[in-house]
């Protein structure tokens, strides 16, 4: 190896890919090994660069629990919320100013326990926000307990003989509640997975991504699964992810998409329609006032929903 072509590698050891959209003063990562966290929040970087979002026009929120971290990881924007407030602090900022991109990246239970009814608004609403709801189906962060998405039969801290209440489909109860795009992937698709999260990000209305994830302590654990590695390979051949069972054609019914122990799981795209959104329908109803005139930004959102 020459001389020159050796000064040109020094220092490249510690680069990485990613280095510029990441708070690297934030790592190392508080994530478990084998944790599919660490897959979503590429999916969602290389989605962006895909979709072409500035920088400056993206904002991540998040609430409590292990996802919760990716906010602070992101070398962006973005929101650690309180628990189960995401989509409620999402809405806030994609009001306030319409022209961000305004992404939600937070955990099952976050957002679908104590963050049930901000969810199910915000889709009826049609707001427009993106969701990407990282499915590890127990309370990783807080001890392992069930939840709202844990299997029947599942084992964790609170169901030691196995979970007994049904869980929510989650691409089934987002599509009832309005959601104009709706996909679900697990992080052995991550090709698949960062082209839907694009595809979402540039979705005018309230987009949402289920990612089927692994959590080798908190699940993995009491059920037996082993490493995160074998949660994914059991994606493949225990639940039997493999083509055509790991690609819905398009528009399957969701309603279809139940998660059962040894089960196939369904995965890919099941929603992507076109309807107003919130600030669509609003900038038309508006009742304006001589008194209180509106400012350049606002007069362009009016003219816009007009025409």
């Amino acid at each position: 190896m020459s001389a020159p072509f050796v000064d040109k590698l020094e220092g490249l050891e510690d680069v990485h890919p990613a280095d510029k959209w990441l708070r690297t003063d934030m790592l190392p990562h508080i994530w478990c090994p084998g944790c599919g966290l660490g897959i979503v929040l590429n999916a969602y970087i290389k989605a962006a660069e895909k979709a072409q979002i500035p920088r400056e026009k993206r904002v991540v929120v998040s609430g409590i629990g292990c996802s919760g971290r990716a906010a602070g990881y992101l070398n962006q924007d973005s929101y650690h919320t309180t628990h189960g407030r995401s989509i409620a602090f999402a809405t806030g900022i994609k009001i306030a100013r319409p022209d961000l991109n305004v992404a939600v990246i937070s955990g099952d239970g976050d957002l679908f326990a104590i963050g049930g009814n901000h969810f199910i608004h915000a889709a009826r609403r049609n707001m427009d926000i993106k969701v990407i709801c990282v499915n590890n189906f127990n309370y990783g962060m807080t001890g392992g307990q069930g939840g709202p998405t844990t299997p029947i039969g599942a084992k964790t801290t609170t169901t030691p003989y196995g979970g007994f209440e049904h869980p929510f489909n989650l691409p089934w109860l987002a599509a009832t509640c309005g959601a104009v795009y709706v996909a679900r992937w697990t992080t052995l698709d991550s090709r698949r997975l960062r082209d839907s999260i694009a595809e979402a990000l540039t979705k005018k209305g309230f987009a949402f991504v289920e990612v089927i994830s692994p959590c080798p302590i908190g699940f993995g654990r009491p059920n037996k699964i082993g490493s995160g590695l074998d949660e994914m390979k059991m994606y493949m051949d225990k639940w039997d992810l493999k083509p055509p069972n790991w690609i819905t054609q398009e528009g399957s019914n969701p309603r279809e998409a139940d998660i059962t122990l040894g089960k196939p799981i369904v995965v890919g795209k099941f929603v992507d329609i076109d309807k107003p959104t919130f600030l669509d329908l609003y900038w038309k109803i508006l009742p304006h006032k001589e008194e209180t005139p509106l400012n350049d930004v606002e007069k362009k959102q009016v003219a816009g929903a007009k025409a």
